[in-house]
């Protein structure tokens, strides 16, 4: 039995504390929201997030982030992607020199579109891994089998969070490929909130199939930009997970691409969703970095137009269908 410590009480961080307590060992929850703590602490529920899902008697909350990390032997950070650099940087000094860090959240620093365990590093000396692919947290709190991938720039980090979050109905694979699991990771909300536009629109499953397509494309091109192995993207944390976020209506990024659609305003969109919506966040990363790296991407394009400049999205899908013809390796 082991400590582990889980920064952040959101549905993502909830779930996999109790996976992790329901493999054996004690977990603490941090949160900065006093609602939450009560919640899981006294109710053993996270209320607001994973409603009807009974939380394990050795999870146990907090709102003292210096006594959750204490003596803790794995930190995994599950707080959206805005709030990892504030975060890492409150946590530091908290943190055991033998822990192994695991970043959970799937975007991109949104000041500098640096990938979310360089942030980390910046922080903690720490070894950290990162755990991604397609693993809605409504079914794997309810133990529905889930696959997904770890990846490390240290190899016995990413394997020992293998051993930690693997069981009976979570499997967990390796991959030495850190940057493509995280672009990967990042970048399918930004195609998923695209999926989700379509379907808001009334477009139908040609439509979709080529934007999962077309844009699976489109990350595969910046994740190789920026040093990815292109056959990461036909993993878990690429063509798995992009299935899974642009069909799924746990997907926040596609319900909120589906307001969109029927013709809500951004802020609209989210207050609805009332989640976290990463795809927002990392669609003007993506775009300001296709940008400086000269990698064509008209999808992701049209998203943040729509999502920032206020682009009718009809017209945005008239201007993909539009563009001059091509090979479909372009």
């Amino acid at each position: 039995m082991k400590k582990v410590t889980v920064l952040g009480a959101g549905s993502w961080g909830t779930a996999l504390a109790r996976l992790l307590a329901k493999n054996g060992h004690d977990v603490y929850v941090w949160s900065i929201k006093k609602e939450e703590v009560d919640s899981i602490q006294l109710k053993h529920e996270n209320a607001e997030f994973l409603p009807g899902v009974r939380l394990p008697e050795n999870i146990f909350a907090t709102g003292d982030i210096a006594a959750a990390l204490g003596d803790a032997e794995m930190v995994v950070m599950a707080v959206p992607s805005t709030a990892v650099r504030s975060v890492a940087e409150q946590a530091a000094s908290h943190i055991s020199s033998a822990a192994v860090v695991v970043n959970v959240a799937k975007g991109l620093d949104p000041g500098t579109h640096a990938r979310l365990s360089k942030v980390i590093g910046e922080y903690v000396k720490n070894p950290v891994a990162v755990l991604s692919g397609p693993s809605h947290a409504e079914e794997v709190a309810r133990d529905i089998p889930t696959v997904v991938v770890t990846a490390s720039e240290d190899e016995h980090a990413a394997a020992y969070a293998q051993d930690m979050f693997m069981n009976g109905f979570f499997r967990v694979y390796t991959n030495p490929d850190l940057v493509g699991i995280e672009y990967g990771g990042a970048l399918k909300n930004v195609i998923a909130l695209a999926a989700g536009i379509s379907d808001g629109l009334g477009f139908g499953d040609n439509t979709k199939a080529a934007l999962m397509t077309r844009g699976m494309r489109e990350i595969a091109r910046l994740g190789e930009a920026m040093g990815a192995d292109r056959h990461t993207f036909a993993g878990l944390s690429g063509v798995g997970d992009l299935i899974v976020t642009c069909t799924s209506m746990h997907s926040r990024n596609r319900r909120a691409g589906i307001l969109l659609g029927q013709g809500k305003n951004l802020q609209e969109a989210l207050d609805e969703v009332h989640m976290v919506v990463e795809g927002v966040p990392t669609a003007r990363a993506a775009y300001e970095l296709a940008a400086e790296r000269g990698v064509s991407m008209p999808i992701t394009m049209a998203v943040y137009q729509i999502l920032f400049e206020d682009k009718d999205a009809r017209e945005a899908v008239v201007e993909l269908m539009s563009r001059d013809k091509a090979t479909e390796a372009e």
